[in-house]
């Protein structure tokens, strides 16, 4: 920097080595900030040293929340940059978390909102499963730009818990604005790895410290207990070779620290297993009806291997494919993680070859089969798929680009509802705030559109307690329903319109 400053001759060079000369940490505001008079730093958690061998008196913690009230964000203050290697890390996660739930008693003042963005520089897993559903609740309560502060808190925290939960609500939530948002944040984390947002997702499953065997020892000093999850990944508890119904509390007898530490671990792990458990079926379940693929070196990584996954993925039938979509083999994964074919015979798969999750469609005669290897094994599903409906669009219909199959029959308002689990959206308000219509996204960047008689009131969804669904349209994905052009029913594949149709069917009855 300084020879190039040189070529342009001593005042330029003055002022870089002026610049260079300037400490970070005393760039600081006109105005340095004052903390509110509502933070009683007394009656926050301790903070204490990164060995633990001392706490910060009231004056440090002062400073401390001082440094976290100059960032801005997306900029962090020198000062804390320096502070922070010296201080234990959960006990500065904790002291944040306390600081926001003292504001949000306080009233949620803006001009302190510097407390919610702090979270995003010093917050931890635990900051990321306690703000998740304050985020997901917030714009019920009018509180959109906390929700959205809430989002970009998460990705700021940036580890794969906080990104899980980010992902969820990507997903999940109620509100459109949130999950466009959170995708967006997805996306843009997917990008700069390298990925799609869907292999994102398939990294973002966390192992929980669990050995490859899925299993955790937590060492209470003079007991030590092995913790595992199930086939439906349910925990349980071994202590000497014997199951136990729970981890039991720290006693007196066990070690002082290890055990309250070993204790909130599991706790904390059976939260996030339960959040993976839900998150994952649904991923699983929609990856089979819009037929994603997987390399086999990908499908092996992130399922089989997968300390937690693997329950799941072993309770499905996989398939491989060819570059057409033509079915090549049908397996399963084995209890010892080993791939077997109907017959029970071992198979291999080439690294480059696409497996899926198999959809009935997919087996043909072998589905029989596959349903008695199941039974003979006792092999729970964790969702209907071998069991899976199937139904068919008529030829008449395939060649029709209006769907009228179930224009006849009212359907309860609230049942509708039901279908935004399936990946339906109720489509933009129009007149008076009513949304006439439902969307689903489908695979080759098309969409379903059902049309809602007469429709769902914005804010009133109880008005009118009954609907029909006068039709159903195929358009292209970018395509407004008023004004796009509804493409032949023959565009959909088999899969596709079964998926479609099995939606539609458990509506409308």
């Amino acid at each position: 920097m300084e020879a190039a400053a040189a070529s342009y001759g001593p005042e330029a060079s003055a002022g870089i080595a002026a610049m260079l000369q300037v400490d970070p940490v005393d760039v600081l505001p006109a105005r340095v900030p004052t903390l509110p008079t509502w933070l009683d730093l007394h009656g926050l958690p301790p903070v204490l040293l990164a060995d633990r061998t001392a706490r910060l008196p009231v004056d440090a913690v002062r400073r401390l929340l001082t440094c976290l009230a100059v960032c801005e964000p997306g900029e962090t203050y020198a000062g804390l940059e320096q502070a922070l290697p010296a201080l234990d890390r959960t006990c500065v996660a904790e002291m944040a978390w306390a600081a926001v739930e003292t504001w949000r008693l306080a009233g949620e003042p803006a001009k302190d909102s510097w407390a919610l963005h702090a979270l995003g520089l010093v917050g931890d897993d635990e900051t990321a499963r306690r703000l998740s559903p304050l985020v997901v609740a917030w714009p019920k309560e009018n509180g959109t730009a906390k929700a959205a502060a809430g989002l970009d808190v998460l990705a700021a925290i940036g580890t794969d818990v906080a990104l899980m939960h980010l992902h969820r609500i990507s997903l999940r939530a109620a509100s459109k604005p949130l999950r466009e948002r959170a995708g967006g944040l997805i996306g843009t984390v997917a990008e700069e790895l390298g990925l799609t947002p869907e292999q994102l997702a398939d990294r973002l499953v966390p192992d929980m410290g669990l050995d490859a065997d899925g299993r955790k020892v937590l060492d209470y000093g003079p007991r030590r207990f092995v913790v595992g999850f199930d086939e439906s990944l349910k925990p349980f508890v071994e202590e000497d070779g014997r199951r136990r119904p729970a981890l039991p509390k720290p006693s007196a007898k066990d070690d002082p620290e290890r055990a309250p530490a070993a204790y909130a671990l599991f706790s904390a792990l059976k939260k996030d297993v339960r959040t993976v458990a839900a998150d994952q079926l649904r991923r699983f379940e929609h990856a089979m009806a819009a037929q994603r693929r997987w390399s086999a070196a990908e499908q092996r990584q992130h399922f089989v291997e997968h300390p937690l996954l693997w329950h799941l993925a072993r309770r499905l039938v996989w398939v491989t494919v060819d570059a057409d979509g033509r079915v090549q083999l049908s397996f399963r994964v084995a209890e010892d993680r080993t791939l077997a074919d109907r017959d029970d015979a071992e198979v291999s798969l080439a690294e480059g070859a696409l497996v899926g999750i198999a959809h009935p469609l997919h087996l043909g005669g072998d589905l029989g089969t596959w349903t008695e290897v199941f039974a003979d094994y006792e092999i729970l599903q964790p969702f209907p798929q071998l069991g899976r409906e199937v139904v068919h669009l008529t030829e008449a219909e395939r060649s029709a680009c209006v769907l009228t199959r179930f224009a006849t029959r009212p359907v309860e308002t609230k049942r509708i509802y039901g279908l935004a689990h399936r990946g339906w959206e109720r489509g933009m308000a129009e007149d008076g705030g009513v949304q006439g219509t439902l969307e689903k996204l489908l695979p080759g960047g098309r969409k379903a559109v059902v049309v809602l008689d007469p429709g769902i009131i914005v804010g009133m969804p109880d008005e009118w307690p009954e609907q029909k669904l006068t039709a159903v349209h195929v358009l292209k994905a970018e395509d407004d329903h008023w004004s796009g052009t509804s493409l032949p029913l023959s565009v959909l594949d088999d899969i596709t319109a079964s998926e479609i149709l099995r939606d539609l069917t458990r509506v409308a009855g």
